[in-house]
């Protein structure tokens, strides 16, 4: 098979080489454009790019996915397959190009979680499972025939990223399983249809900074699984005395109880008084400064500011 490979970020970037590592033949490798970043604003070249490089493979990284010169360089490498992973909506003469059709790896087991945050909304939401799915692209976004799914237990300590890497590791394995179903089977390779659970259906939508936002009249197990989920990346945050300041980390001490909301710090304990008890606070960020533990915070910051 000629694979073509769609990707941008570090999740992507692991099946990419996984893939290789396997023997497949990948004629070509899509990315996004470089952009500036840091405070330099020097062009930055995404995950993929990076081990494409690499890897010496060919790689595009067009702006527009419609345009003349990006299906004439589809055309030059003439692929039988595509693989998309984190990557922007391909447009249906992209993904309809090679023969085989375009297969994805998304971070959820399907139908479940469909949208751009699947590991964070499964912590969110309190999961003890989730998993990865591959899937032939079809016109409704993640939704397509169902090619293979591996499972994984979230554990009570996991956070956001450390389910990231748990599903990033299996879902390149996945893939690799995927691929050579197809290579073996072609256009008869078994699928299973996803069957649409209706109001029922548990979705992903992408993350805004305001459902970052921590309300206090929430409950404590409620709110410990939007942190959970949300750490490292972009980060819970709560107004404070200090600016608006993002929580990392935290350990539930009681639930069930009435105590007065907000942010308060009892001798050497950081805690958010919730709606149903209260959490103490083990990481944290504040407007200027680096992330720090909650104690370094309490012996220093807190009496400075």
């Amino acid at each position: 098979m000629r694979i073509v490979f769609y990707g941008t970020p570090e999740f992507a970037a692991t099946t990419l080489v996984k893939i290789h590592e396997s023997g497949f033949n990948i004629v070509g490798v899509v990315t996004a454009p470089d952009k500036p970043a840091g405070r330099g604003q020097k062009l930055q070249s995404s995950a993929v790019k990076i081990a494409a490089e690499q890897l010496n493979l060919p790689i595009a990284q067009p702006s527009n996915l419609k345009s003349e010169t990006f299906a004439q360089q589809l055309a030059e490498w003439n692929p039988s397959i595509g693989v998309v992973i984190a990557f922007r909506m391909l447009p249906e003469k992209v993904w309809n190009f090679p023969s085989l059709g375009t297969v994805n790896l998304h971070a959820s087991l399907l139908p479940d979680y469909r949208g751009a945050a699947p590991i964070q909304h499964a912590i969110i939401n309190g999961e003890i499972q989730t998993g990865v799915s591959t899937f032939f692209l079809k016109h409704e976004i993640d939704t397509g025939d169902i090619i293979d799914q591996g499972s994984v237990p979230i554990t009570e300590e996991m956070n956001g990223g450390m389910l990231h890497d748990v599903l990033m590791e299996k879902g390149s394995d996945l893939m690799v399983v995927t691929l050579n179903k197809i290579a073996m089977n072609g256009a008869q390779t078994p699928t299973i249809p996803q069957i649409n659970k209706g109001l029922s259906n548990k979705i992903a939508p992408k993350i805004s900074r305001e459902f970052c936002h921590l309300n206090t009249n929430q409950g404590v197990l409620e709110i410990h699984n939007k942190i959970r989920g949300l750490s490292p990346y972009p980060g819970a945050w709560i107004e404070s005395q200090w600016g608006d300041m993002k929580i990392f980390e935290s350990e539930i001490i009681s639930n069930n109880e009435s105590v007065p909301q907000g942010v308060h710090i009892y001798e050497k304990e950081f805690r958010l008084g919730l709606a149903t008890g209260y959490l103490r606070v083990h990481s944290l960020q504040i407007p200027g400064k680096a992330r720090m533990r909650a104690t370094d915070f309490i012996n220093g910051f807190s009496k400075k500011i």
